[in-house]
């Protein structure tokens, strides 16, 4: 068996969205690199096979056996889902490190082809955030963004700091599967399946709001103008519908608000209105769950790329997410798949106008189609990796750092 890769990320069963993220991108990894093992180094509540839970971040030097373990494997390449949460310790008075430990790792596998995938690179960044993508990029071989605006925003963020632009970063889309599309007859199962045949109200379009329920995913945007939309697409069309909220709350600091939003939905059932499905959003039923909608509103105030988008496109579903807003904003233009809102207004439009347009539904799901096919579908990204990880060995092999064109 040739030499494995090795992924460096937190892992399902905790309820992460990055853990989500890399059991679906270690599927496709394997699935193209079928001669090679794929592990994965977790934190110490990731399970299964394959995975090494060794991650510990009470302990300040935690990247120590990461780092042994690491060099013991003998990977073909090392590759790092990044998010500041995943890797801060905190000492006894609460007080964070500041990822100081990440780069410690960095350094201390330097002689491996080592990879790092970022999950959060606003387009302005913090003073810290700054400085911790500039030694970052210094230490790994090759750092991927899931944006193009990130990549050129970086560069105006680093010369206006009179520094240098880092020339190892490549840009790779955050993938989205290609295998979970639906017809309208398996839809019409779908509905059964999930037992949504039984709400006798439930009409047969639905506009959808589908994920974890977070502070920052504004259900309640949505759900305060329901009630006036759901009349007005009805006087228009002719039709009822109504609308399907679904998902559960992943982090209880978040609790007051998944409470509100909740209960908001739970109002609008009352009145035949909406209807409130609790679930946690992994693996087959978050796609069933999207599937059985016409399209999803994915209202956000902080959302530099989206695993919540990503389904969509896999679905090849119209959208409709909140602007100017990074990585939500980047990917509903490039794919021609979505409508944006900045305003309570726009929202409600929009709504109101695809649900009253087939027509301009199917256009979208088109757009959804081709652009999932040609740019983000996980066999593409997969390739990408792969490209990325030869790069981070040529690095290694021949200690001259790795050197890409500047977006602009």
């Amino acid at each position: 068996m040739a030499a494995p890769i090795v992924m460096v990320s937190s892992y399902p069963p905790r309820l992460c969205g990055i853990g989500t993220f890399c059991e679906e991108a270690r599927e496709f990894i394997q699935k193209n690199n079928p001669d090679r093992d794929v592990l994965v180094v977790s934190h110490t509540d990731g399970d299964g096979e394959g995975v090494i839970p060794i991650i510990d971040m009470s302990y300040r030097n935690w990247w120590r056996p990461v780092a042994d373990k690491l060099h013991e494997l003998k990977p073909h390449a090392v590759h790092i889902e990044h998010e500041y949460g995943l890797y801060e310790y905190h000492d006894e008075r609460g007080q964070g490190d500041s990822n100081e430990g990440f780069l410690a790792l960095l350094d201390a596998i330097n002689d491996l082809p080592t990879v790092v995938e970022p999950h959060t690179v606003h387009g302005r960044l913090t003073d810290y955030e700054a400085d911790f993508i500039f030694k970052m990029c210094r230490r790994a071989h090759v750092v991927l963004f899931k944006c193009h605006y990130q990549k050129w925003r970086l560069d105006w963020n680093f010369t206006g700091r009179g520094w240098p632009t880092p020339l190892n970063v490549m840009v790779v889309p955050h993938g989205a599967r290609s295998d979970r599309r639906y017809t309208l007859a398996q839809v019409r199962q779908l509905r059964k399946e999930l037992q949504l045949d039984k709400v006798a109200h439930l009409s047969q379009h639905l506009v959808g709001l589908i994920g974890w329920i977070q502070s920052n995913k504004r259900w309640d945007i949505l759900t305060s103008m329901w009630e006036e939309i759901a009349q007005e697409i009805h006087a228009r069309s002719g039709q009822n519908w109504d609308l399907l909220a679904a998902g559960t709350m992943r982090d209880p600091n978040h609790r007051r608000d998944y409470e509100r939003y909740k209960t908001q939905v739970e109002l609008l059932e009352k009145k035949g209105l909406a209807h409130y499905y609790e679930f946690v959003p992994r693996g087959d039923t978050y796609y069933k769950m999207m599937a059985v909608c016409d399209f999803i509103v994915l209202p956000s105030t902080d959302e530099t790329q989206s695993g919540t988008l990503a389904r969509i496109i896999a679905l090849n579903k119209p959208f409709i997410t909140s602007a100017p807003m990074e990585g939500l904003t980047a990917q509903t233009l490039e794919s021609r798949g979505g409508e944006l809102f900045t305003t309570r207004d726009m929202l409600k439009r929009h709504v109101i106008e695809l649900a009253c347009n087939e027509e301009a539904r199917m256009r979208m799901g088109t757009n959804l189609k081709e652009y999932l096919e040609n740019i983000v579908c996980w066999d593409v990204v997969a390739d990408q990796y792969n490209e990325a990880h030869e790069l981070a060995r040529q690095a290694v092999k021949t200690g001259k750092p790795v050197q890409l064109p500047l977006e602009f």
